[in-house]
């Protein structure tokens, strides 16, 4: 079988590990040229070397710190010499820190609203640029339940995923007609390394109910799959028998743990992180 997107350059910020590699993998498998970005260079090295082990395909990497727009700019530049004229975007970038807003500090807040809302305007900016050359370009981002509903210890995760589907849902609206497309999935509780990792080393807590992230790279998948005609514009995503706290709505039902502990994702950590949440 062909691979459907053998003719694609996808980008996909926060791509070292967990959702972001899966989908990196995904797309490598399916015949795309990736490119990957983390904020640690030897992780993003590190990726790229394993990736085009696994896959065979044709992977790209660079260390970029998405809070800093200017390292965003440098990023597309270097895809745009590597790989070509970028299809694909995937901002998945994210940090989580989850304690109550008395208790956040301002470098908490801002590490966190930076990362996961400011990071994805800067990447979809120059993406958005490109596609007016291309006429036609899609922008995926990994969001979380947690967009849409809020929980104790989540203020400033909250406030950055629901500003994160605002900016989807605004985006989508204003790039539609101009054969751009715009999708926003919202996972619940995923087994990466935002939850925790088990005794065994590679083995998340919870991967006996919560989500995989290889399920999250196969929604990717069925979005950029669909005919241009057709804009799937929101996916939200849960486990199918959540773990009890969660069933009881407590703070696992978007994703955290009961206490207000602190977290990461995907190839991006918090400057001084504290314990393990997560999302």
């Amino acid at each position: 079988m062909h691979p459907i997107f053998s003719e694609r350059v996808c980008l996909i910020t926060g791509g070292t590990r967990g959702i972001g590699r899966e989908i990196a993998k995904m797309l490598l498998n399916e015949g795309a040229a990736v490119a990957i970005c983390g904020r640690d260079q030897a992780a993003v090295a590190r990726a790229v070397e394993e990736l085009a082990a696994e896959t065979g395909g044709k992977v790209k990497g660079k260390a970029a710190d998405v809070r800093e727009h200017e390292q965003v700019g440098e990023l597309f530049r270097y895809v745009d010499a590597e790989l070509g004229a970028i299809d694909v975007l995937v901002n998945n970038a994210g940090v989580g820190v989850f304690r109550p807003v008395a208790e956040l500090s301002i470098e908490e807040w801002r590490n966190t609203v930076e990362t996961n809302l400011y990071g994805a305007f800067y990447a979809s900016r120059e993406a958005l640029f490109r596609f007016e050359i291309r006429k036609g370009g899609y922008i995926v981002n990994i969001s979380s339940l947690a967009g849409a509903h809020a929980f104790a210890g989540g203020a400033a995760y909250n406030a950055s995923k629901f500003g994160l589907t605002g900016l989807s849902e605004a985006m989508m609206q204003d790039v539609r007609s101009q054969n751009v497309r715009v999708s926003y999935v919202m996972p619940g509780s995923v087994a990466t390394g935002f939850g925790g990792r088990g005794d065994t080393p590679g083995v998340y807590l919870g991967r006996d109910w919560r989500i995989w992230p290889e399920d999250v790279a196969a929604i990717v998948r069925m979005l950029l799959s669909m005919p241009e005609r057709t804009l799937i514009s929101r996916v939200e995503v849960r486990p199918t028998k959540p773990a009890r706290a969660e069933r009881q709505g407590g703070p696992a039902s978007t994703g955290s743990h009961a206490k207000p502990e602190a977290g990461r994702r995907e190839g991006l950590e918090p400057k001084n992180p504290a314990k393990m949440g997560s999302i």
